[in-house]
């Protein structure tokens, strides 16, 4: 994923802002971390590079 799509990625749920918290990234984009909804307090995760943006009870 790349730092510049949160500018405009939004919550799924309830349209808040997401804070990003990066474990791993390399010079072109972030490979794992999490997204993190302070109005709802869901955590989406990234992994791979790809944002998993599903409702909790929809993600595998």
């Amino acid at each position: 994923m790349k730092r510049e799509l949160m500018d405009i990625l939004c919550c799924p749920m309830c349209k808040g802002d997401l804070e990003l918290n990066v474990s791993e990234e390399n010079e072109k984009e972030i490979l794992k971390g999490i997204l993190h909804c302070g109005k709802c307090k869901e955590d989406y995760p990234i992994d791979d590079g790809i944002p998993n943006m599903l409702p909790p009870e929809l993600r595998e």
